[in-house]
């Protein structure tokens, strides 16, 4: 895994104005496929590149429109069933799932974070660090970002070159491309003509002078290794959050000085069955993008619960905790008794003006507008009322069923049915 600053400009939605994006990708040694992808405002943060590392046990979907090449087949199916792969339905991935055994990295801080160092230990993935100022350690990934720049980059809009003897002049105003646009221009580009590009470094040595693509090499593997063992779990995205270790309390759970509170959080008195840093502490998964609410699985049942912080329904939307340290900051100058919900209301009232143009909170906005979330978390489930049909139109999680299915109700008779209505008002404005 290896991060890189883009030589593009990309366009920020907020301020109608450029701003700079860094790369995180997951590379295959062997086949040398991109496993894992995302694309971050200004810089990226540890939970980027555990949700890069998700995308190689649950590949993105691949595009609508994508050729049928470039679209990876399904998996997760049993190894009892044998079924042909070009009939199975469902749109397909953008990438192969592979399960990891040892990770490269380099020293960059995000890497050597106790939240990445965390995630490996319980996923059972060795991290391996690249020796210092060694480039051919991570010689690979290295080259695909040089390949990116010089079949991709270089002919997008906004394209500002590896150094300044290279950039234009005035390339930040050729910006076009959002965020997210970008991300999937890199991942369609990656689809189709990555991974079926014949490369220099992928050789079989059976066959002397064959040259593979990276999607050639997957099926070389595979058929030389055997199945790959994915992770089944529908609820796996919970282990690449953030794990903190607290103690229950009376008032529920308290994380960075917010008090968070839901159903199936056990009582005061029981003791927690993990060896965690601290006495009787329970660990707590924690999204540092939406810090609304946080994640607690039952050691008994092995089901996953939400806890909601008490000031959820001020925000009134996800709130990343960079956010609500600045607005704790601003509070704290303007109030002589702030409280998280004031100072949480007072920034969002900032942005709706338009008055955040500082550099931290560009960037943190743009977290906030991504359409696309670092971990696609599944739904932890929902009370048995909500699950009726009426209730469900009624919240919008449902539609309404379409006309031809719609009972008819009974047309009415009595007295004043057999009156034609248009007839009866047809003389009433004669006299006008």
């Amino acid at each position: 895994m290896d991060t890189t600053r883009l030589d593009v400009f990309a366009f920020d939605p907020l301020t109608l104005q450029w701003v700079q994006a860094e790369l995180t990708v997951a590379m295959d040694w062997y086949t040398r496929c991109i496993t894992g992808l995302r694309l971050n405002p200004v810089s990226t943060k540890s939970v980027d590149v555990s949700a890069v590392l998700y995308q190689c046990f649950r590949p993105r979907p691949a595009g609508p429109h994508w050729p049928r090449h470039a679209v990876w087949p399904e998996h997760g199916i049993p190894r009892t069933v044998l079924i042909d792969t070009a009939r199975t339905d469902g749109p397909g991935h953008a990438s192969p799932p592979v399960v990891p055994e040892t990770l490269v990295v380099d020293h960059g801080k995000v890497y050597v974070s106790e939240h990445l160092t965390s995630v490996c230990r319980r996923m059972g993935i060795s991290i391996q660090p690249a020796r210092l100022r060694t480039g051919r350690d991570k010689g690979p990934v290295e080259r695909f970002f040089r390949t990116l720049r010089e079949s991709l980059l270089e002919v997008l809009p906004g394209y500002k070159g590896p150094d300044i003897h290279s950039r234009g002049e005035h390339p930040e105003d050729e910006a076009f491309f959002f965020l997210d646009e970008l991300e999937a221009i890199i991942h369609e580009w990656t689809a189709t003509v990555y991974h079926c590009r014949p490369h220099a470094g992928l050789v079989d040595p059976g066959v002397p002078g064959l040259r593979m693509s990276p999607a050639q090499m997957f099926e070389h593997g595979i058929a030389r290794a055997g199945y790959i063992e994915v992770p089944r779990d529908p609820d796996l995205a919970f282990e690449f959050l953030s794990t903190k270790w607290r103690t229950i309390q009376h008032y529920g759970v308290e994380i960075g000085r917010r008090r968070y509170g839901g159903p199936g959080l056990p009582s005061v008195g029981i003791r927690s069955p993990y060896d965690g840093p601290g006495k009787n502490v329970w660990p707590f998964q924690v999204d540092p993008d939406d810090i609304t609410r946080i994640y607690f699985r039952d050691p008994t049942t092995r089901t996953w619960h939400t806890l909601t912080w008490e000031h959820a329904p001020a925000a009134r939307m996800p709130l990343s905790e960079d956010a609500l340290v600045f607005a704790r900051k601003l509070a704290a100058a303007k109030y002589r008794y702030p409280d998280d919900r004031l100072a949480v209301a007072d920034l969002l009232e900032r942005w709706n003006l338009g008055l955040g143009t500082t550099l931290a909170e560009r960037r943190m906005a743009l977290r906030l507008s991504r359409e696309q979330a670092a971990l696609d978390l599944p739904d932890t489930g929902k009370p048995e009322a909500a699950s009726l049909p009426s209730v469900r139109r009624a919240l919008g999680d449902e539609p309404e069923p379409p006309a031809s299915e719609k009972p008819v109700p009974a047309a009415e008779t009595g007295d004043d049915d057999e009156t034609d209505v248009d007839d009866f008002y047809a003389d009433a404005l004669e006299d006008v």
